[in-house]
């Protein structure tokens, strides 16, 4: 039986609000675990959850997944679903034991990310027709996306007031405050290139007819920021409001249709490269660990560490100028004097 076809059992409901509300869990990463849980009952075949025992928990986050075509790193989700629910379990006396307590995560190297290269990155914004509203509209994402390091959630779920003036030594400039990953909020510059198209974006007589009218966090009204302009789902009276918001997906396909028509290849094409182009040229720049980690929003240092690992022009500069070989003399030394630095 499909795991699709499966009722929810009322205790995973109740541990998922909790989850929600207690832990603060984002909806996405509950739907994930409402995924997890659901598969277990499929391989549980009809056996109450909280008959599981600790060797068929064992089974299924590992064997029975591996055999399902998960890789290791795609369990991690599956293991801290089921660890995290039966820890619940123990802790509220719906069983004795908590007989999740000692499943482990599997060993995982951790991949560099896929960033696109600057030089595609400069491609793709010139890409949109800046004559049309459309145009203006997905160049000025991408300037975001590219010059601000905003997740695409972060930047789908933004409101014209999330968008900040601040001074900066005398100077008007613009801020976003963005909320992300784990509903945590950061406020980050917008580069000069993507304010002055945040503000012809916003001056479009074709914005301006959209009724875009939103109550936002603090139950204000607000203004959703970037905008479709067509939809299949609702009606057009009916195209209003929260319902005009752009979606993450709709930013995918738009970068990807630009990007193929290019010819950029299609692993450098999606949201989360963008990001990392921004990480990686900070890091290019010696830009501190903790300022990068600040822009990005990043929990864990380790996640911002990695950039510096990407930041190959660096590390090509100081390896021409420090490395053994640039102090020898060696067959092809001559040869390299006559060459175009």
């Amino acid at each position: 039986m499909s795991a699709d076809n499966l009722v929810d059992d009322p205790l995973i409901d109740e541990w998922l609000a909790f989850m929600g509300a207690s832990k603060g869990r984002s909806a996405r990463t509950l739907d994930t675990y409402r995924g997890a849980l659901r598969r277990l009952r499929v391989f549980l075949a009809g056996k109450p959850l909280t008959e599981a025992e600790p060797l068929e928990l064992e089974t299924f986050t590992g064997l029975w997944l591996h055999k399902q075509k998960v890789i290791a790193r795609s369990r991690r989700p599956y293991i801290s679903a089921v660890r995290g629910f039966y820890a619940w379990l123990a802790s509220t006396k719906r069983i004795k034991l908590d007989t999740a307590a000692r499943l482990s995560y599997p060993i995982t190297g951790q991949p560099l990310p896929r960033t696109i290269t600057l030089a595609n990155a400069e491609r793709l914004m010139w890409a949109p027709d800046m004559g049309t509203f459309i145009g203006i509209r997905d160049a000025t994402m991408l300037a975001i996306l590219i010059g601000c390091g905003l997740r695409v959630s972060g930047l789908t779920a933004l409101n014209e007031g999330d968008l900040q003036p601040t001074d900066i030594e005398g100077m008007p400039r613009l801020a976003i405050r963005t909320t992300e990953k784990g509903d945590k909020s950061r406020l980050v510059p917008v580069p000069r290139e993507a304010e002055m198209l945040l503000r012809v974006y916003l001056g479009h007589e074709d914005l301006a007819s959209i009724d875009r009218t939103v109550t936002n966090r603090r139950g204000h009204p607000d203004k959703v920021l970037f905008v479709s302009v067509r939809s299949t789902k609702v009606p057009a009276h009916e195209h209003i409001g929260e319902a005009r918001r752009l979606t993450r997906k709709a930013v995918h396909d738009f970068i990807q249709r630009y990007g193929m028509k290019l010819g950029i290849p299609k692993d450098q094409l999606h949201p989360h490269a963008l990001r990392h182009l921004f990480g990686t040229e900070l890091a290019e720049d010696d830009t501190p660990t903790l300022a990068i980690q600040e822009l990005m929003g990043h929990a864990d240092p380790k996640s911002t560490a990695i950039y510096a690992q990407l930041a190959m022009r660096k590390k090509t500069s100081t390896l021409d100028r420090a490395a053994p070989l640039s102090k020898m003399k060696t067959p092809v030394s001559e040869l390299l004097k006559r060459l175009p630095r």
